[in-house]
């Protein structure tokens, strides 16, 4: 992999759930206690506490990184722009995300079941990288590059965006946000 593949992801603050609180440069977000004076939109997400990135891909390799130390629930990956906003959602590659979150201290993959993860230890940066063409989306542990789990042979027919949830507040036990973290170092060739 390239350097020229590492992308520079921002927040979509229309996909922003309501009580979803996001940082002026869109790097950051985090649920609140209060919802936000925004208006309701086809592209906000409704009840699910989520956010896609602004920026969508139809072709080719990226790969980008999010801090998610101090978090105790998150769900981070790719959805597909025709994806369903509204109501009850399953995080699935059929229903058009493809993805891995942190719940009740169990890391998981969101097939059509919960596949529980086996990791070395707590990531504090996860990699996202998708190969497009390849039908491929990867997760890393950015700071150690062991890999996390991979969903292969997809076939990919519309844009790819950056998906994001930083879990529930929780009284504060997951107030931390999602950060977008700058790469100093891309793991893959």
């Amino acid at each position: 992999m390239s350097f020229s593949v590492l992308v520079d992801v921002t927040l979509d603050p229309d996909t922003a759930h309501a009580y979803l609180i996001l940082s002026a440069d869109g790097k950051q977000v985090r649920h609140g206690d209060t919802r936000q004076n925004v208006p309701d939109n086809p592209k906000r997400f409704s009840p699910i506490i989520s956010v896609l990135g602004k920026q969508g891909f139809s072709a080719g390799r990226f790969y980008y990184e999010v801090q998610v130390k101090r978090k105790t629930e998150w769900s981070l990956g790719v959805a597909r722009e025709s994806i369903t906003r509204k109501g009850k959602i399953n995080l699935s590659p059929g229903n058009g995300y493809w993805t891995i979150w942190l719940r009740n201290g169990t890391y998981a993959a969101l097939v059509d079941t919960v596949v529980p993860l086996s990791l070395k230890e707590k990531p504090q940066r996860v990699g996202v990288f998708v190969d497009y063409e390849a039908g491929l989306v990867s997760f890393y542990d950015a700071d150690c590059w062991y890999h996390l789990y991979s969903y292969a042979n997809v076939t990919f027919t519309e844009k790819l965006y950056p998906y994001f949830s930083p879990g529930l507040n929780d009284g504060g036990k997951n107030s931390s946000p999602l950060i977008i973290s700058s790469v100093h170092i891309c793991p893959i060739k």
